[in-house]
């Protein structure tokens, strides 16, 4: 009965987490031992909440040790759950309370413009994500996650959906390749993940393994919320099969591309200038376009040039895409301003939609604006833009009846 078992973090530089250290005995009860950076203030409480987990699981005689640097009740609790579930398996969980305001859904068809990836196993980024406002945060149990870390990560990850207060981002998560990711979507599905991103995608079939497992979860648990796919694709495969990725499932609503993996997969090196990615670039958005659901482009890595962050992302949008990953949060408030519509454009799709408007009025056949034709695409594009500018606050809602009294 003797085996250690540890989990979390610890070190000079790490925050809002703990270290845990656990081991069963024959006898003699529980011992607790508490090393924490604000005993003051939380020591009883965190205490009485390990001693709670412990009975929660059975557990009469056992060490614990914890190592505290300001760790949230969520996160003390996955820690110490993880550890107990090593050496004692069960199918009970202990759960924090679902935050009321963590119940939202989201649409198919919301502004994707930023994405903020954050390592699931590192609650210090997850806490405050939220105020910097991304559009969707992203809970990374795959490639940012160590690989002995995978399993206690899990337990962060599900007490984060429910616990912590995201600000209305969409809630992703990145799972796992294959049989992993699969029995990922048991931990997250429950606790209200609106989106699953699914790496390193290269056939139509693993969109339909995940959307069958998602759906024997939902049964299960009785849940009803929609969950989004969004496939990655990281490999030349992938972009030779993108269409058909795009269009495997109606819950698909967007298709990303990797492109450190990509260029990795080619042997090639990536470049801030992107020309060795143009072509699989271009094959995403085309079969996003051809699908009816939004392109997003890939992460830009030098989290300290903002300037080439935002001649990416302009590229990026004449590309085609709709929006784009990011790993700091320095890097959203450029990504928004740049894939935002800028006011020429929000002008230009105003008029097309007010002639439109008028012209059906008049029970005219057909629309003009100056010199050219508009056709039903164009006056769609004019309405994506009207919509999004709306949505980014550049635009109020009754923008119609403004623009008439005008």
């Amino acid at each position: 009965m003797g085996e250690i078992i540890t989990t979390g973090n610890k070190g000079k530089t790490i925050r809002s987490d703990c270290f845990v250290t656990f081991k069963l005995k024959d006898s003699g009860g529980l011992d607790i031992l508490l090393e924490s950076k604000v005993e003051v203030m939380y020591g009883n409480a965190n205490r009485k909440l390990a001693e709670e987990v412990l009975h929660f699981f059975g557990i009469q005689n056992a060490s614990l040790k914890i190592e505290d640097s300001g760790a949230l009740p969520l996160v003390l609790t996955a820690r110490i759950e993880a550890a107990v579930k090593k050496r004692v398996p069960s199918d009970k969980e202990f759960l924090p309370d679902l935050l009321p305001e963590n119940r939202y859904t989201t649409q198919n068809d919301c502004n994707r413009f930023s994405r903020l990836y954050l390592p699931g196993n590192s609650p210090s980024l997850m806490i405050n994500a939220g105020i910097h406002h991304p559009d969707g945060i992203i809970l990374d149990l795959e490639d940012a996650v160590a690989p002995d870390k995978k399993d206690e990560a899990r337990y962060l990850v599900r007490n984060a959906l429910r616990g912590i207060d995201f600000y209305g981002a969409e809630r992703m998560v990145r799972i796992n390749q294959g049989e992993r990711g699969l029995d990922d979507l048991e931990w997250v599905i429950p606790h209200h993940a609106n989106l699953i991103l699914l790496p390193k995608c290269e056939k139509p079939e693993q969109v339909r393994d995940i959307n069958k497992r998602i759906d024997t979860i939902r049964k299960k648990t009785k849940q009803k919320n929609p969950v989004w796919i969004m496939p990655i694709i990281e490999s030349a495969l992938g972009v030779i099969n993108a269409f058909a990725i795009a269009s495997a499932a109606e819950n698909v609503v967007a298709i990303a591309i990797g492109l450190e993996d990509y260029t990795a997969d080619l042997g090639i090196q990536r470049t801030k200038e992107g020309t060795e990615s143009f072509l699989a670039r271009s094959m995403v958005v085309n079969a996003a376009r051809a699908a009816g659901i939004q392109p997003i482009d890939s992460v830009f890595s030098d989290v300290g040039d903002m300037e080439g962050l935002k001649q990416n992302v302009l590229m990026s949008k004449a590309l085609g895409f709709d929006g784009m990953g990011c790993i700091h949060p320095r890097q959203i408030k450029v990504i928004h301003e740049n894939f935002a519509p800028s006011t020429d454009e929000i002008e230009k799709a105003k008029k097309i939609v007010f002639a439109f408007h008028k012209a059906t009025e008049q029970g005219l056949g057909v629309v003009s604006l100056g010199t050219k034709m508009i056709d039903p695409p164009v006056v769609k594009r004019a309405l994506n833009t009207i919509n999004s500018a709306v949505k980014m606050g550049k635009l109020i809602e009754n923008w119609r009846e403004t623009y008439e009294q005008v």
